[in-house]
């Protein structure tokens, strides 16, 4: 049988660079060599990008780029392949499916989807449409309030009026939300950029700092809540794993907390819920999941408040992390899914899902 081959790709411009080596890594170790030929494709904090041919032990310590010749790919549907050039010499690889394994902006956010949609070749993510709305924390939250699902108060801000209306935005915010309260930058991850803010300095304080990685701000009403997590498998028939819950080392699940604490912070897996919660944060997870239009995978943040017992969806993580220690694989394996039979029903559903649109009338 021939292989089926696999573009990873990795990297990538944002800030969660870092943590796209680590995802990458694990999943060219445990794939499947018997059914996949893997392509390595590396991009650069620059943007630049590379066919890597070394060790996959060289991703994650960043010394890929050393042994990589510059790549890119087309738009255009009859180039469905990835190009390289070493020395003047072009080599061309065919690709059967893509699999990103991007965090964050032009990664997460439906700008590499949207390559992959004008070369019509499959791809493992959600579309750019799902991908793009997830990814903005204010669209998200707008959308599932709009169907009903439970988000917390928020408010949302832009960087260019910080100057001249902090103050105002200081008073609107302890008047509508009050203290403590989360300050975030509406495109990113990996908690990168959030503070917990407890007074009007830190506020002040917060709101530039997330001001550095995004334009847009979200500033979130504090819910003294528990931290569980589902992931959601699957394209037109979404389903839940079970849901686990996080004791963060930090007082909140940062970025620090979540890769580099040295496994202080506790992964509870499965929750310790009733059968019941356990019912309803599986139906709510699907129900955000199909909300925002989402396919293939996405894992489910929520918050379940200690005050009114309501699962508050927080955000969806339309590529999570996919680590040794990440919780959307750890999920699926605790729900009957190994790791590696997990990175196969992917690369199905993108066959899937390819399938579905290719039977489609463009005109």
């Amino acid at each position: 049988m021939e292989k089926i081959r696999v573009g990873i790709i990795f990297g990538g411009e944002s800030a969660e660079h870092e943590i796209s080596l680590m995802s990458a890594s694990s999943i060219i170790k445990v794939i499947d060599k018997e059914k996949f030929d893997i392509l390595k494709i590396g991009i650069t904090k620059e943007g630049k990008w590379h066919l890597y041919f070394g060790e996959v032990e060289n991703i994650e310590n960043g010394e890929w780029v050393e042994k990589s010749v510059p790549a890119f790919i087309s738009p255009d549907p009859e180039r469905k392949f990835l190009i390289t050039l070493d020395n003047g010499v072009e080599t061309r690889y065919p690709v059967d499916v893509f699999f990103p394994v991007l965090h964050g902006p032009r990664g997460e956010d439906g700008t590499i989807q949207s390559i992959f949609e004008l070369m019509n070749v499959p791809y493992v993510s959600c579309g750019v449409t799902s991908s793009a709305l997830c990814m903005d924390k204010v669209f998200t939250k707008k959308i599932l309030k709009h169907e009903g699902l439970p988000v917390a108060d928020f408010k949302v801000y832009y960087k260019k009026d910080l100057p001249l209306t902090l103050n105002t935005i200081v008073r609107e915010v302890e008047e509508a939300l009050g203290f403590p309260c989360f300050v975030k930058p509406a495109n990113l991850g990996s908690s990168i950029g959030i503070t917990k803010a407890y007074n009007s300095d830190q506020l002040k304080d917060a709101l530039f700092l997330a001001g550095e990685y995004d334009t847009k701000i979200i500033v979130e009403k504090f819910i003294p809540a528990r931290e569980i997590e589902v992931s959601v498998l699957g394209n037109e028939d979404p389903v839940a794993s079970l849901p686990g819950e996080i004791i963060p080392s930090n007082e909140f699940y940062d970025y620090t907390a979540k890769y580099f604490d040295g496994g202080k912070s506790k992964l509870l897996i499965p929750a310790p819920l009733a059968k019941e919660e356990t019912e309803k944060v599986m139906s709510l997870a699907v129900k955000a999941f199909k909300a925002l239009d989402c396919s293939g995978m996405a894992r489910v943040d929520f918050l379940y408040s200690k005050l009114d017992g309501i699962f508050y969806i927080n955000e969806l993580n339309t590529i999570p992390g996919f680590t040794k220690i990440s919780m959307y694989p750890k999920l699926w394996e605790i729900s009957g899914i190994p790791y590696k039979e997990l990175i196969e029903r992917l690369i199905e559903l993108a066959f899937e899902k390819h399938r579905q649109k290719q039977a489609l009338k463009l005109y």
